[in-house]
Order: C-alpha cells, then sequence, then structure tokens
C-alpha cells in the first residue's frame, strides 16, 4: 500500500507536471471504488477549473483547484495516477480519466478498487469526514517528542501500532514504522505509554529522518506501488530490518525476527531493541 513517503513522491511530481493545467473533463469509467465515485458531481466541480497548488494531508493527495474546489484522490492498496497522451490505449483497470489541456490525461487506475476520487469545496476542508479525526503531521513542526509523550499517556497499545494510529499520527506506514523503531532503539512490543519523555523523543527523531529519506529516495516499491511516470522508488534498498527475517541486524549481526501486530509483519532486533 502506498505510504506517506510514496503519496508525497507523487504529489511532488504532480505539482511538476499538472499546476497551470485546466482540466476541462472527468471521464469516469468505473464508479465502483471503494465508495462510489460520483461522476456528474465531478464534473460539475472540477470541470473547466484550473489546477492552482498541490497538497497533502495523511495519505490523501489534494488537487486544490481554482475557484475554491479540492479534488482529492486516496490510491488504496494498487491505484495508481500516471499522465498519457490523449487519445493513447486505456488500460483495463483505468477507472478515472481527467482531460487535461495540452493533448494529455491524468488517468487513475487502481486494479483492486480500493482508492478513492471526489471533490469538495473548500469550505468543508476542516468538516470533511475523511479528513477531520486524522491525526499530527509526522514531517510538520507540530510533532515533536513531547507531543508523542503526551499523546501516549497511559496507553496500554504496542508503540508500533501506536504510531501506525492515523488518529494519533498519520502517514506512518508499516514499513517506516519498523524502520524508525530499529533505528530508535525501541521494541516494537513495547506499550507507548512505557515510552519516556527521552524515548519518544528520539523515536520522533527517527520516524522524521526515515520518512524525509524515503520521500528523497521516491517512496518504497514493494509490489504495486509506482511514480507518475511509471517509476520506482527505491528506498527498499535503504531497509535495515523490514523484510530481512533471518537475516543479520546491521547492528549487531543477531538474527533478524518477525512478528504479527494488528495484522501486519513487524521486523525488528531482539538485542538492538529494548
Amino acid at each position: 500500500m502506498p505510504e506517506l513517503p510514496e503519496v508525497q513522491s507523487i504529489c511532488k511530481s504532480l505539482a511538476e507536471s499538472i499546476i497551470g493545467e485546466v482540466i476541462h473533463r472527468v471521464i469516469v469509467r468505473e464508479s465502483g471504488l471503494r465508495w462510489e465515485v460520483d461522476a456528474p458531481g465531478l464534473n460539475r466541480l472540477v470541470g473547466g477549473r484550473c489546477v492552482s497548488s498541490i497538497g497533502r494531508r495523511a495519505k490523501y493527495i489534494l488537487v486544490h483547484l481554482e475557484g475554491g474546489v479540492i479534488l482529492m484522490i486516496h490510491l488504496g492498496m494498487s491505484g495508481r495516477l500516471g499522465l498519457h497522451p490523449s487519445g493513447s490505449p486505456l488500460a483495463k483497470h483505468d477507472h478515472v480519466v481527467f482531460e487535461l489541456g495540452g493533448g494529455r490525461e491524468l488517468r487513475y487506475n487502481d486494479p483492486r478498487r480500493f482508492g478513492m476520487v471526489e471533490a469538495f469545496e473548500k469550505s468543508h476542508y476542516w468538516t470533511h469526514p475523511r479528513l477531520v479525526h486524522l491525526g499530527v503531521e509526522p514531517l510538520e513542526g507540530e510533532f515533536e517528542g513531547e507531543v508523542l509523550y503526551r499523546l501516549s499517556r497511559k496507553s496500554r497499545v504496542a508503540v508500533k501500532s501506536f504510531i501506525m494510529d492515523a488518529r494519533r499520527v498519520v502517514g506512518v506506514g508499516n514499513i517506516y514504522a519498523s524502520e524508525a523503531l530499529f533505528a530508535a532503539g525501541i521494541n516494537p512490543k513495547t506499550r507507548a505509554g512505557r515510552l519516556g519523555l527521552s524515548r519518544c523523543v528520539r523515536l520522533v527523531e527517527c520516524i522524521k529522518e526515515i520518512l524525509n529519506r524515503a520521500v528523497l529516495s521516491g517512496g518504497t516499491t514493494l509490489r504495486d506501488f509506482a511514480n507518475l511516470d511509471g517509476g520506482s522508488g527505491y528506498f527498499s534498498e535503504q531497509l535495515q530490518v523490514y523484510g530481512r527475517e533471518g537475516e543479520g541486524c546491521p547492528g549487531c549481526g543477531s538474527g533478524i525476527r518477525r512478528v504479527v501486530q494488528s495484522n501486519r509483519s513487524t521486523y525488528y532486533c531482539v538485542k538492538c531493541q529494548r
């Protein structure tokens, strides 16, 4: 599933490619995504408007349009965005097509159909049901060790599950949670409420470092993810523990272990992570 660094990479590519472009028309070829796509509503709100900026909230791509409208896209488990020449053959799972100027189309492709595409008035941003319950952004200045310490008090949840809970911190996906906890030397099974302030400060530093490095690398491609141009992210080359069960720990050489937490695989070193 594309996580924050992958989404940030796509936002960067979109900003470089379509700011200033007019979305002339939206063609919905398959409306049955995670939430039903409102084709008439999309065309009414989006059609004929110019792209003014590209933003992100958690893993939602926010295409800001002139006139106070936001086009919101979530890639789900297998969604991709790609720019293609107008009239070029459509792929099987190209579900939503945005016709741009200059003979190009932005296509949303999603084999599993777990993503979403919708538009809304900017005035509804702070009350939007998909956004209103989201927690702090990990790459923003507001996310500090003191914040994590305060949020985690009395929590009996394992720290890995805690930092992956979007109601508290958004966008720290499974891969990056394992990597950040390894860098911070924290056992992923430790209860979040047992972390002292100094360890919360260290963990926040490591989360920011890992996510920023992943953004610079264009994200991590393991299976479904691809950038706007179809290219792969290459942060997978820098992974220290994720997906390396049984291999030697880069810190001490002992075997990396895998456990399942909240139905997700967690990788860690028993000796290095206390």
